[in-house]
């Protein structure tokens, strides 16, 4: 149990609380801050260095990647008593990732390049020239080749009429077909996306929230920003003891606050928002959680009759709202390719596009200009005391030794809302070459940071029979926001239900070693939209695109060899319903008490090998304008058809596993301690 309170981060200063506590004004006064000019106790600092590099293999595309991280690490941690029994933890990290130059066709200034978009009806279709100097009778256009360009061309308009996109503004290079790396259009729509840092190129560049609109500087050393990221930690900690001989426990500065018990996926851990661009999903949480200006206290009330501990925490996260970082588009991890998704779409909105077999019943590549489709607005909460995030936690042991926690936060949503307005588009029958405001809605978007508020708890206890421990979860949010194309605002609020169950046990196996017991940990997670909606459409399903019961598992095996100096594992994750996996074999060999040597890889795919089963509702039939549509001009606005694709959405249905099924790696990591 004290374990488990020493690794809680969160803290609030508050002279109502200590008064609150039983603190009497005297006693404070006593316990003054510190003073900072007779040392108590020297200083403890630990230096470390880490190499990270990593080799990726074929993509989608069949490009052979290579190099995916080329990252060096320094970090340095110290500590310090000091007087009145004040105490001060900092961690200060930072670092180079040289693959943006040494990769830099991949990821860096020489990255992507022309592109082409499907265009299904293209064999079928009459010799049109278009704005590129191309045919819209091809299989395939060039961007800047779709309908819409070709009759501007043809009516002799400029290249900046409202119909078309400007190619000179837009030109068709340093580009990647969205969602290329991990699949084929098949039939879906799909638009071009930069790919270059944002010195470099800046479409589609934006800040999403601390990412997003990244220099080639700010790519190489992420924590050099003006959020201060170089400092991991930064805090004052001191324990008081009040009248009623209990103790209140307060922590003050820039930390993390560890509420969760799971590894990989979160359920209660979610009052730091996490960095996924570091390493997607399999980076240690310590590692990759955003660290927050945040204030604890913490009341240790003891035992009683029925408990052996007891603790009741408050956290007030304080800081300026961050929300998750999804990678920006353009580097090597980008969860869910979520981040190119972004910048195509805020690309779209200031510069138009052209958009795959869109047009003539979803087969025909069609140009869209500024300000018709895409990302308009990124709204960022602004400080205000409002928009601040408070939690509380009960915690206590039996006397039995059951752990257990009951928690309750109000916070900001970390991970994006996009929610459809309705505007005027200016639009041109391409058949006919009639000019007109013909749409009132298009697929255009503001992103959100919604509101949400969590209720859950938390166990763990042991069962001596199996010798095993039981780590339980469990959390029920309001006010997540989720895509939805049954609505004409292309999202709906729900109510989700989220769980986890994890046994840990160490186990004896004879070709591993027979001295030294095995790890094994199996999680399974569970998760239930509560008021999930689907309906069946002429074209197939549309509604919400996440699924409504979503199950994931993962099984950890790691052994001991060479006297303690050697440890192999093996990490394997299920999703269950996207039917994507992957595996990761390690082995961390400690050279020296100083060197740590890891090999290793990360292998991802899918059961059946067929991502159609990620395909959902794309929207293309939400728009009840023929041709664009051209399904019924007379269905009601906002409702789709379900013509299913798997852009932009089924990235929500692969999940993180799935969205990268061709991200396979190889790494050696050398960590050293100074």
């Amino acid at each position: 149990m004290r374990k488990t309170i020493a690794r809680s981060r969160p803290t609030i200063v508050c002279a109502a609380v200590l008064f609150a506590c039983g603190e009497p004004a005297t006693a404070m006064a006593q316990n003054a801050l510190p003073a900072l000019g007779d040392d108590v106790s020297p200083w403890e600092v630990d230096v470390f260095y880490e190499n990270d590099t990593r080799f990726r293999g074929k993509d989608n595309t069949g490009n052979n990647v290579g190099l995916s991280k080329f990252r060096n690490t320094l970090q340095v941690e110290a500590a310090r008593d000091l007087d009145n029994g004040w105490g001060f933890r900092g961690i200060l990290r930072g670092t180079w990732d040289g693959v943006y130059r040494l990769n830099d066709s991949e990821y860096g200034r020489k990255a992507g390049g022309p592109i082409k978009l499907e265009n299904l009806a293209g064999p079928g279709l009459p010799p049109i020239p278009t704005s590129a100097g191309t045919s819209l009778n091809l299989p395939e256009v060039p961007h800047g080749g779709g309908v819409n360009n070709a009759i501007a061309a043809g009516l002799g308009l400029p290249p900046t009429n409202a119909f078309g996109f400007d190619l000179s503004r837009h030109p068709n290079q340093g580009m990647q077909v969205l969602g290329q790396r991990w699949h084929d259009t098949n039939g879906g729509i799909a638009f071009g996306v930069p790919v270059r840092p944002c010195d470099t190129d800046k479409r589609g560049c934006a800040d999403f929230g601390g990412y997003g609109d990244r220099t080639l500087r700010e790519l190489e050393t992420p924590e050099f920003n003006d959020r201060l990221d170089f400092l991991r930690e930064a805090y004052m900690r001191k324990t008081f003891t009040l009248a009623d001989g209990s103790d209140l426990f307060v922590k003050v500065g820039k930390q993390q606050v560890v509420w969760g018990r799971t590894d990989l996926f979160r359920v209660l851990d979610v009052i730091n928002p996490v960095d996924y661009s570091r390493n997607n999903i399999y980076d240690e949480l310590q590692d990759i959680r955003i660290p927050m200006w945040i204030a604890q206290a913490e009341w240790r009330l003891g035992g009683s009759e029925t408990m052996q501990e007891r603790n009741l925490q408050v956290v007030w996260n304080f800081d300026q709202f961050r929300p998750n970082n999804l990678g920006q588009c353009g580097t090597a991890n980008v969860m869910l390719d979520a981040g190119c998704l972004l910048r195509g779409l805020k690309t779209m909105w200031d510069y138009g596009g052209t958009v795959a077999n869109f047009a003539g019943n979803g087969t025909i590549a069609t140009d869209f200009g500024p300000h018709q489709i895409g990302l308009r607005n990124v709204h960022l909460p602004e400080w205000s005391l409002k928009n601040t995030q408070l939690g509380v936690k009960y915690e206590a042991v039996t006397q039995s030794g059951l752990n257990f926690s009951l928690n309750a936060l109000t916070y900001r949503s970390q991970n994006p809302s996009l929610r459809a307005f309705n505007h005027s588009a200016n639009l041109v029958n391409p058949f006919t070459g009639e000019v007109g405001a013909t749409a009132s809605h298009l697929i255009a978007f503001d992103m959100h940071f919604p509101r949400v508020n969590l209720i859950g708890g938390s166990m763990d206890f042991q069962i001596p029979a199996a010798k095993a421990a039981v780590r339980v979860e469990a959390a029920l949010t309001e006010g997540e926001e989720f895509s939805n194309t049954a609505r004409k605002e292309l999202y709906s609020k729900s109510k989700v239900f989220r769980s986890v169950i994890g046994v840990d046990r160490p186990t004896f196996i004879p070709f591993i070693s027979t001295s030294t017991a095995t790890l094994i940990s199996a999680q399974l997670f569970y998760q239930q939209i509560l008021d999930h909606e689907e309906h069946d459409g002429p074209l197939g399903k549309y509604g919400m695109i996440d699924w409504k019961h979503n199950v994931l598992g993962t099984l950890l095996v790691r052994g001991t060899l060479a006297n303690g100096r050697v440890f192999p594992q093996l990490i394997l994750t299920r999703d269950f319903r996207a039917k994507a996996w992957a595996v990761a074999p390690q082995v961390d060999w400690i050279v020296s008490d100083d060197l740590t040597l890891s090999f290793g890889g990360n292998f991802k795919g899918s059961s059946d090998d067929r991502s159609s089963r990620w395909e959902t509702d794309d929207c293309r039939s939400c728009n009840p304008y023929p041709p664009f549509s051209g399904y019924n001009a007379s269905h009601e606005l906002g409702q789709s058809l379900g013509q299913a694709g798997l852009e932009p959405l089924g990235r929500f249905r692969a999940g993180p596993i799935g969205a990268a099924w061709k991200e396979n790696e190889l790494f050696v990591t050398l960590k050293y301690k100074f």
